[in-house]
């Protein structure tokens, strides 16, 4: 009978246990509610925002050039345009050594033009338009092909634009500068309320990378209304990168 005294003893031992156990996790429980979106640690911080800016100069140009004529019929006008895309096309890559993967058609279309008489709508002829996009890697060649479209007899020559081929290393540079300054600001302020700066606890930035507006001077010839003319002038400008770094400081 000694045995089972045993066994009962045990038993209620480890169910007295248990029910401490459970008691213990309500309180827990019931201490976490009051602390719910609370944290558990103050922590007491400041936030200052730096900038950073930094001058590229663009290494890389695209540039639109097309050609539109109308004519009686599709294949008139499918012809007259196909030869000049054609020669400038050739031309890029023969004369300005540009590789065929910088070279991409835009847009090809073919649309028909209509007049009103006497309230009728009548067939006047149709319109063949064609344009390329066009990467320059070599940034003295833009005004020299430019004037070779006006000489072809392009009528659309646009969308001149300039870029920095790697802008990433300018926007880390920017980056850095921009995490110095705040950095700076904020070791002079805590100075100045006489506290300690302690670990970066939370960290975001922007960036506004301004984009050059290109001048370049055409007159009509220039662009293939008047049989040829003198290059025109291109500047690329420069690109400014401008980072804008949001740091939080721990104060100690």
């Amino acid at each position: 009978m000694i045995p089972n005294k045993i066994v009962t003893v045990f038993a209620g031992a480890f169910l007295t246990l248990g029910t401490i156990y459970l008691a213990l996790l309500s309180w827990n429980a019931y201490k976490a509610h009051d602390y719910i979106g609370v944290s558990p640690k103050l922590t007491h911080s400041i936030v200052i925002v730096g900038e950073g800016k930094v001058i590229g100069v663009p290494d890389i140009a695209n540039i639109q050039l097309g050609y539109s004529v109308e004519k009686s019929t599709v294949a008139a006008a499918q012809k007259d345009n196909t030869d000049k895309m054609n020669s400038m096309i050739e031309k890029l890559k023969k004369d300005f050594q540009i590789d065929a993967k910088d070279i991409q058609t835009a847009n090809y279309y073919i649309s028909p033009q209509y007049d009103w008489s006497s309230g009728r709508q009548i067939l006047r002829g149709y319109v063949v338009s064609q344009n390329l996009n066009v990467k320059l890697r070599q940034m003295e060649k833009v005004s020299s092909i430019i004037e070779a479209a006006g000489m072809i007899g392009l009528n659309q020559v646009g969308n001149l634009a300039f870029e920095i081929d790697n802008p990433e290393e300018l926007r880390q540079a920017a980056r850095e500068e921009a995490l110095a300054q705040a950095k700076a600001k904020a070791e002079a302020l805590s100075k100045v309320v006489g506290v300690k700066l302690g670990k970066i606890i939370s960290f975001s930035e922007s960036s506004n990378s301004s984009q050059p507006m290109p001048y370049y001077a055409l007159d009509k010839a220039a662009v293939g209304m008047g049989g040829g003319g003198a290059a025109p002038t291109v500047e690329a400008g420069s690109n400014e990168i401008i980072i804008t770094a949001t740091v939080e400081y721990e104060i100690l």
